[in-house]
């Protein structure tokens, strides 16, 4: 069997990247797998009306690979998913994808220093190391609510969205209001019958000041570059500028709530209404919600917000514990992801057979959110504490495509069996960064997906987008333990294990 010296799990933003800079620093012998029948990720799996991405265009990119020709501030997924298609067929890379492959498993040899792939229906695969890219919101979650399955209307999750279902005319039902929640209803309401909005707790709401890209912009981004790429850096360090309301809480968080609150003054007359919709936590401890066109769409008069809970679901609709019992022919749930925090989407067995899943029962942890000891060669992008709360995630997944980019050419170029970084670095850091993660909003009290039940933080990075790109552009050897090979000796066929001290 092949034993490549690279396999990238995932064909979106983060798979694609990687495999381009990998090609770039010389490493050709790679594959990719994916579970879907193109690439995509989480741009091909969420198409439900009104998706668009809540970072603007210039931001949400690659910086190695841009693109002059967005169509407006805030794509929509489409041109998001097309851009993506673009890449691949600009680095040739569909070659190298493998569609239809759905990763079950990985188990590491010690003694071959290989990863073998387990994947459904489509056998094993081979790799020195091994780069999960298939994304933070790679598979839906529905809701834990009694009587879900009792339910005989039609049910359609935002991330699976049924495009043959008409609702035009239909009594409809949205349970959740986060991201996805505030960019359906206002499309819903444009043809349902009516649409009833189940909220739980309300999330603060900014403007989202969304506006076609005018054609002359888009010529000169081409014709420049040096342009687009000013215009990215002046939407950056706005967004760096932002944590200092976002990240902590300080006195620029009440000028948030304060914006928050004047949005929702100025687009919802009703004053109990207005109550309905005001957030009682702090601005930053949940996701932040951009919407010009949700709060419209609530006063529709095809469209009532409910914040009664949820009892049950009934064969014909929803019971809140008010007692009433909602009668619906659809029930759509934006009710988010499995982010996994608690342990990896498949079993993952290391050195001496240990389990990723036993490791990360009571909260997922990693060195730089990328590597995790006793599981050598295995680059977790986006992975635990990686997420930032107020800048472009794929400012940060650049940041891990280069650190995983390093160590696989580390292990190349040395001829080394593996890399695994060591027990007390890993330990240090995460002591560090838990510490740093008390001082932030994330911890202030409220009930988000950034938290384990127990209210662990695995998902979230406590600092500035510059911090967290310092930290993984600086890969030391000197905090991973290496298995490296004898010279070739007739009567030894062992390998040395070694700490390499010095820093790149």
């Amino acid at each position: 069997m092949r034993t490549y010296d690279t396999l990238i799990v995932g064909a979106g933003f983060t798979g694609i990247g990687t495999a381009i800079k990998l090609i770039e620093a010389g490493v050709d012998d790679f594959v990719i797998l994916d579970r879907s029948d193109r690439v995509g990720g989480t741009w091909r799996d969420n198409t439900y009306p009104g998706a668009a991405c809540d970072v603007p265009s210039l931001l949400y990119s690659f910086s190695f690979v841009k693109n002059p020709d967005w169509s407006r501030a805030y794509s929509p997924a489409d041109e998001i998913r097309r851009h993506i298609e673009d890449m691949v067929d600009a680095f040739d890379l569909r070659r190298r994808i493998q569609f239809g492959v759905e990763v079950n498993g990985l188990s590491f040899d010690e003694a071959e220093g290989v990863w073998t792939v387990k994947t459904t229906g489509r056998g094993r695969f081979r790799a020195r190391s091994v780069v999960l890219a298939s994304g933070p919101l790679p598979d839906h979650k529905w809701p834990d609510i009694r009587g879900l399955d009792t339910y005989e209307g039609h049910k359609i999750h935002s991330a699976n969205w049924d495009h043959d279902y008409d609702f035009t005319g239909k009594r409809v039902a949205v349970i959740g209001t986060g991201a996805s929640a505030v960019q359906i209803i206002p499309e819903l309401v444009k043809t349902a019958g009516f649409v009833k909005v189940f909220q739980r707790t309300p999330g603060w709401v900014i403007p989202r000041l969304d506006v076609a890209t005018p054609p002359a912009a888009r010529a000169l981004f081409a014709k420049v570059p040096a342009v687009q790429e000013l215009a990215r850096q002046i939407l950056f360090w706005g967004h760096e500028a932002s944590a200092t309301a976002l990240v902590w809480n300080t006195p620029l968080t009440g000028l948030v709530a304060r914006i928050g609150k004047a949005h929702l003054r100025r687009q919802v007359a009703d004053p109990w209404l207005r109550r309905q919709l005001t957030p009682d936590f702090t601005p930053g401890c949940k996701r932040m919600l951009v919407s010009s066109d949700y709060y419209p769409a609530l006063q529709r008069e095809n469209c009532k917000l409910i914040d009664w809970p949820i009892a049950t679901l009934s064969p014909v609709g929803i019971r809140t514990s008010d007692g009433i019992e909602h009668h619906l022919d659809a029930i759509v749930f934006a009710t988010g992801f499995d982010v996994h925090l608690t342990g990896p989407p498949y079993p993952i067995t290391g050195l001496g057979g240990r389990s990723l899943a036993e490791e990360w029962e009571r909260g997922a942890q990693a060195y730089k959110s990328i590597n995790a000891h006793g599981y050598p060669n295995l680059y977790f992008m986006t992975g635990p504490n990686s997420g930032p709360g107020h800048n472009s995630l794929l400012v940060y997944v650049e940041g891990q495509i280069d650190y995983a980019v390093s160590g696989i050419k580390t292990l190349l170029r040395n001829n080394l069996r593996y890399l695994d970084v060591r027990a007390d670095v890993q330990q240090r850091y995460n002591e560090v960064l838990q510490k740093r993660l008390t001082k932030t909003t994330w911890m202030t009290g409220c009930n988000s997906w950034y938290l384990t039940a127990d209210g662990f933080n695995a998902s979230m990075y406590p600092g500035f987008a510059t911090q967290y790109l310092r930290q993984m552009r600086d890969f030391r050897f000197g905090d991973y333990e290496a298995a490296v090979r004898d010279a070739p000796n007739p009567t030894s066929g062992r390998d040395a294990h070694v700490a390499i001290s010095s820093s790149a």
